[in-house]
């Protein structure tokens, strides 16, 4: 009796041996099953991950937004794999690649309260300070690594083209179970959380307290709206010719804006192609598009928007427009998605099956499917729409193309057509896939009609054959033809 008092006294007063740092982390075990971006009507296999999470206090946890993308079920786990707690996500932001975690019960969050301390985000560091990398073994046992912070850069994350602030720490980290969301600290203050690692150069990737702080306060009331875009697509203005063509002085520095996305917060302002983007609330910004910070030296202007800023606040931004400086007060937007979606993760596809002919929406996610190097190796016809979006705009929401063709009684020569992108169905244009279905609800003659911006211009179907063929892809087995 008196071995059985001793050995749970131990094993309670295991958590009071720890540090602080390592008495905030428990892991987090994700099952994710996305769809397939070739099959939409289909998930992909299960796969399993696990990862740290980070306790924030009153039933919060912070972790990387790669952990838990696609989640069908979430558990958090103590280091040391004594107790496990099924828990949900709270708030997920897949561009800034973080999300809160919360327990799926009370009970829950009672035991996190009791045994588990909660930190707080530490304020921006400095180049040169010492940071700690927190890691755990299988057996629960914690692996501290030092690392100096040595730059500070606005990188792409988890979705590609969604650029924020990253701190990159020179550290040697060790082989762990647990190898995704790694907490960095300085002191007992969570900094960040790491979401690279390249072994080779001894480089951490992690994201930035700025950007985690934005984060919550952002979810603080359960009504989370992102973070803000300007905006506007630009290019360097290096080159002294162009630099003359476009009447600026050699004191200044300025980027040339190539392009203005629709529905973003310089639309309303009605800046345009050609303007040139001086200098934001007063802050001038280089030739290259970097501006000095007081923490960090030069940094890319996005991060005078996107982390410094929040929605619906405003900001002044000045333009060089034929030879004369305009200074305008814009309120600031959420990133409008556009055309092309810049993921699809916890988002079932909108698809159409029509007599065995695939169309869907054009998103990265498709894209990705043709390799590591998907923006050289993609179809042509699909990267440009990707690259140059502007040109696809009028009279669309999305861009609807034809991905694949199942071999049926109505495709008979049509098996390799694939890739191209729907102009209009039986005259009528297309705007995205719910008014390709009500497109597709007439046909002249008994014939559907389909046009494409790429060869072949115009293809043909028998109605009544394709009715046919849609009523045996159900009884093969197909769960259903279309999602809106």
């Amino acid at each position: 009796m008196k071995k059985i008092i001793f050995f749970i006294s131990l094993m309670l007063g295991m958590s009071s041996a720890l540090s602080a740092q390592e008495n905030s982390v428990l892991r987090l075990n994700a099952t994710l099953q996305g769809y397939s971006p070739g099959q939409p009507w289909n998930k992909s296999e299960p796969t399993s991950l696990s990862g740290l999470v980070t306790y924030l206090g009153d039933g919060k946890l912070i972790v990387t937004a790669a952990l838990i993308a696609n989640s069908v079920y979430l558990e958090l786990e103590t280091v040391d794999g004594s107790h496990r707690i099924p828990a949900k996500v709270r708030t997920v932001d897949y561009k800034a690649n973080l999300a809160l975690i919360e327990p799926l019960t009370d009970e829950g969050k009672d035991y996190l309260e009791k045994n588990f301390e909660a930190v707080e985000i530490g304020k921006p560091c400095k180049i040169g300070d010492t940071l700690q990398v927190l890691q755990f073994e299988g057996s629960g046992r914690a692996l501290k690594t030092e690392g100096e912070f040595n730059a500070a850069k606005l990188t792409s994350g988890l979705v590609p083209g969604n650029f924020f602030l990253h701190y990159f720490v020179k550290a040697s980290m060790q082989s762990a179970a647990s190898s995704i969301s790694i907490p960095v600290f300085k002191g007992n203050k969570l900094i960040s959380l790491v979401v690279r690692y390249t072994s080779s150069e001894q480089k951490v990737e992690a994201i930035a307290p700025e950007v985690i702080t934005a984060f919550l306060e952002n979810a603080e009331d359960g009504e989370y709206s992102g973070f803000p875009s300007l905006g506007l697509v630009t290019a360097k203005t290096s080159d002294p010719h162009f630099r003359k063509w476009l009447k600026l002085n050699d004191d200044k520095g300025g980027l040339y804006i190539t392009r203005v996305i629709r529905g973003s917060s310089a639309e309303s302002l009605d800046f345009k192609k050609g303007d040139v983007l001086l200098s934001i609330n007063g802050i001038n910004i280089d030739r290259s598009g970097y501006f000095e910070s007081n923490n960090y030296g030069k940094i890319h202007w996005g991060h005078l928007v996107r982390t410094e800023k929040k929605i619906g606040e405003k900001l002044d931004v000045t333009i060089l427009r034929e030879g004369k400086e305009e200074t305008r007060s814009v309120e600031l937007k959420a990133t409008n998605e556009g055309l092309i979606q810049s993921h699809s993760f916890d988002k079932a596809p909108s698809y159409l099956v029509k007599a065995g002919l695939i169309f869907q929406e054009l998103d990265s996610s498709y894209l990705r499917l043709y390799g590591e190097n998907w923006l050289s190796r993609a179809p042509v016809g699909l990267l440009d729409v990707y690259n140059h979006p502007e040109d696809y705009e009028e009279g669309r929401n999305r861009v609807v193309f034809l991905s694949g063709v199942i071999p049926t009684p109505a495709t008979l020569g049509y098996e390799k057509l694939r890739a191209l992108v729907i102009t209009s169905v039986n005259g009528e244009k297309i705007a995205d896939i719910p008014s390709l279905i009500k497109a597709f609800d007439k046909a002249e003659n008994g014939i559907h009609t389909i046009e494409f911006l790429e060869q072949p211009r115009k293809i043909y179907l028998s109605a009544p054959i394709a009715d046919e063929v849609d009523k045996s892809l159900i009884q093969r087995g197909l769960p259903t033809l279309s999602r809106q």
